[in-house]
C-alpha cells in the first residue's frame, strides 16, 4: 500500500484513480515520507523578535514579523534575513536590529549583520526581496513602523541604505506586507507596499474590555490606509503612482499580498488580504492602471458575504489544473478561505469539502505558503498560527495565545489533511507564528520551513526526505525580462500531468520564500518537457530533463544544468 492509498484508506474515503498523478510516491516508511529536523540551533540561528511590548498595548506591537530566504552573495546557496522590532523611544531598554545570515554551505550560517551594513534599528514588519537594479545581487526592502527602507545590494557583501536617494523617503505609515513585480513588463521591477491603518504612537486609541485597563484595540478603532505602488524609473529612482494607478483606497487594511495572473493574460495581477475589510483584486489593465476585480471574481467575502479578517495570503495550482488557486488567513471563528478557480474564472470556496475550513476555525492565521513538502507533484498548504493578544483564553476558552502551526497535506482529489503533528521535529509545538517562508538552504532538493513568532525565537525546519521521492528545480535569468524573473511561468510535463509555478516575490504574511522553482517529481527520474512563459512575452522549450538536478534557464540564451541541487 503506498502513502496515497494508505492516507484515503485512513480516512476512509477510497482511491480515486482517475485523478491520481502517475509520480506519486509509492511506499515509504512512514505514511508521510518525510520528516521536519529543528535545526536552528544547530545552524546557528540566534535570533530573538522584539515587538517593543512594555505595557502600553500599542497596536503594531502584535503584528511582526517577517522572514526571508535569499542569496544575497549570489554563491548558489539561499541565506535568511529575519526582520526585528524595536523597543518604542520612551522605553528604551535594548538594542536590536535585524538579522543576516550567510550560509555556510554546510548546514550552518554566519551572522553577518554587521559587516553588511544591516545593523540598523528601525521597527520592521515584513521584507522584499529583489533585483531592482538589474545588477545581478537582490536589493531588500523592509516595510516598517514609520519609514520604510530600502538596502542595496553592492555585490560585495553590503548594503547601502538608498532609501532617500531612490525617491521612497517621506512616505511613512504601518506597512506590512510588499513585493516586488513587474507590472507594466518594462524589464524593471516595481514596488507594492501594503498599509494597515492610520496609526502612531501619538495618536494611539485606548481600547478597554473593562472600562479601564487598557487593551489592543481591533482594526474598527482606526481608519483605513491606502497600499503604495512604487514605478521603477531605472535610473535608481521610484515614482509614487498610487494616485493614478486605481489602486489607491483609503478604506483598506491591508497585511497580505500575492501577486498573481488571476485572468492568465501574461500581464501581473495583486490580491491584497484586508482586515475586516473587503480583500482586494487588483487586475492589471496594462495600460498602468489597475481595477478591483475582487467582488466578481469571489475573493472579496467569505461565502456568507462578511469581510473577514484576511492575514496572510499565498497563491498556487494546487489542483495541477492551469489555473492558480488562492489560500487567504483569518481570524479564529472564520477558518482559512481556500478557492479553486472555476471553468469561468470565477474562485469558488472550497475549504470545506478540501478539509482546510474545519481545523482551522479555531486558530488565526498569518503566514501561509503552498508547497510541495512531500516532492509528490502536488501543493501542500503550510500555515503560521498565533493569537494577537495573550489574554485571549480568558475570553474565548477555546482559542489559546500560542498556537500549533498546521500543515496541510495535498491527498489529491481535492482533498486535504493537516499532519502537522506527524511532521517531527518539534513542528506542531504552540507559537505565536507570524512569518513564514520556505527554501532549500542545504540544497538536498527539497524545501524547508523557515517561521517567526511575535516577540520571541525564529525555527528553522530541514526537511528529510525518507521515501525516495524526486525533484527538479529551476532557476531563471531574465534578460528582456527583469534579471530575477519575477512573474515568469514554468509549466513541467511528464506522461500526460503537468504541473506549473511562478516566480513570485512576497506572498504568505510579511514574508519571502525562495525565488528557484521546486517541483516533485515522485518517482519519476525525469520529465518530458519544460515550457517557460517569460514576463516579456516569450516562450521557451526544453524537453527530456533528468530529476534530482537544477537547470539555470537564461531567457533568450538557453539552459544549463547546475552541479547538484
Amino acid at each position: 500500500m503506498n502513502r496515497r492509498e494508505f492516507l484515503f484508506t485512513a480516512l476512509g474515503t477510497g482511491l480515486d484513480t482517475a485523478t491520481t498523478p502517475p509520480w506519486i510516491l509509492g511506499n515509504p516508511s512512514s505514511p508521510l515520507g518525510f520528516r521536519f529536523t529543528d535545526v536552528t540551533n544547530a545552524a546557528g540561528i540566534q535570533f530573538q523578535h522584539n515587538s517593543g511590548a512594555y505595557g502600553g498595548k500599542l497596536l503594531p506591537e502584535t503584528l511582526g514579523s517577517g522572514c526571508a530566504f535569499l542569496d544575497y552573495d549570489s554563491d548558489g546557496w539561499q541565506d535568511i534575513l529575519l526582520v526585528n522590532g524595536m523597543d518604542w523611544p520612551a522605553h528604551k531598554r535594548q538594542r536590536s536590529t535585524l538579522r543576516l545570515y550567510r550560509n555556510n554551505r554546510n548546514g550552518t550560517f554566519k551572522d553577518v549583520t554587521r559587516s553588511a551594513g544591516l545593523d540598523v534599528e528601525m521597527y520592521g514588519m515584513g521584507v522584499a526581496i529583489g533585483d531592482y537594479n538589474n545588477d545581478g545581487f537582490p536589493d531588500i526592502f523592509v516595510s516598517c513602523v514609520g519609514q520604510s527602507r530600502l538596502f542595496r545590494n553592492t555585490g560585495k557583501g553590503t548594503f547601502i541604505d538608498v532609501t532617500r536617494a531612490s525617491g521612497l523617503y517621506g512616505r511613512q505609515g504601518l506597512s506590512t506586507s510588499a513585493l516586488w513585480f513587474d507590472y507594466d513588463r518594462d524589464g524593471l521591477l516595481d514596488l507594492f507596499v501594503c498599509n494597515y491603518v492610520r496609526w502612531s504612537p501619538e495618536h494611539d486609541v485606548f481600547c478597554s474590555l473593562d472600562g479601564s485597563h487598557k487593551s489592543y484595540c481591533t482594526p474598527e478603532a482606526y481608519r483605513g490606509d491606502t497600499c503604495w505602488l512604487f514605478r521603477n524609473r531605472g535610473d535608481g529612482t521610484f515614482e509614487d503612482v498610487t494616485p493614478t494607478s486605481g489602486i489607491f483606497d483609503s478604506s483598506s487594511k491591508s497585511l497580505g499580498v500575492a501577486m498573481f495572473d488571476y485572468d492568465q493574460d501574461g500581464w501581473p495581477d495583486l490580491l491584497v488580504a484586508n482586515d475586516t475589510q473587503p480583500n482586494k483584486l487588483y487586475r492589471n489593465l496594462r495600460n498602468g492602471k489597475f481595477k478591483d476585480v475582487a467582488v466578481e471574481a469571489g475573493l472579496a467575502f467569505s461565502t456568507e458575504g462578511k469581510a473577514r479578517a484576511g492575514m496572510g495570503v499565498d497563491v498556487g495550482d494546487f489542483d495541477n489544473s492551469g489555473r492558480p488557486g488562492v489560500a487567504i488567513t483569518n481570524f479564529d471563528n472564520e477558518m482559512i478561505g481556500l478557492y479553486r478557480a472555476n471553468a469561468t474564472g470565477v474562485f469558488d470556496d472550497v475549504s470545506i469539502p478540501s478539509g482546510v475550513g474545519a481545523p482551522s476555525r479555531n486558530t488565526l492565521g498569518f503566514g501561509c505558503l503552498f508547497l510541495d513538502v512531500d516532492l509528490d507533484g502536488a501543493l501542500d498548504l503550510a500555515v503560521a498560527n498565533g493569537h494577537i493578544d495573550e489574554t485571549v483564553r480568558n475570553i474565548r476558552g477555546n482559542v489559546g495565545y500560542a498556537q500549533p502551526p498546521q500543515l496541510f497535506l495535498n491527498l489529491g482529489n481535492g482533498k486535504f489533511r493537516d499532519v502537522a503533528g506527524e511532521a517531527g521535529g518539534g513542528f506542531k509545538k504552540s507559537r505565536v507564528g507570524r512569518g513564514l517562508a520556505y527554501g532549500d538552504f542545504d540544497r538536498d532538493g527539497d524545501l524547508d520551513i523557515l517561521m517567526t513568532t511575535n516577540n520571541g525565537p525564529a525555527s528553522l525546519f530541514r526537511n528529510d526526505h525518507l521515501a525516495g521521492n524526486h525533484s527538479i528545480r529551476f532557476h531563471l535569468r531574465g534578460t528582456k525580462s527583469n534579471r530575477d524573473a519575477i512573474g515568469a511561468t514554468v509549466r513541467i510535463f511528464a506522461n500526460g500531468q503537468s504541473q506549473s509555478r511562478v516566480v513570485r516575490g512576497g506572498s504568505s504574511y510579511l514574508s519571502q520564500s525562495e525565488l528557484p522553482l521546486t517541483f516533485g517529481l515522485g518517482k519519476r527520474d525525469k520529465i518530458d518537457r519544460v515550457v517557460i512563459e517569460w514576463p516579456s512575452g516569450r516562450t521557451e522549450e526544453y524537453k527530456d530533463l533528468g530529476a534530482g538536478k537544477t537547470y539555470k534557464l537564461l531567457e533568450t540564451k538557453g539552459i544549463q544544468e547546475q552541479p547538484g541541487f
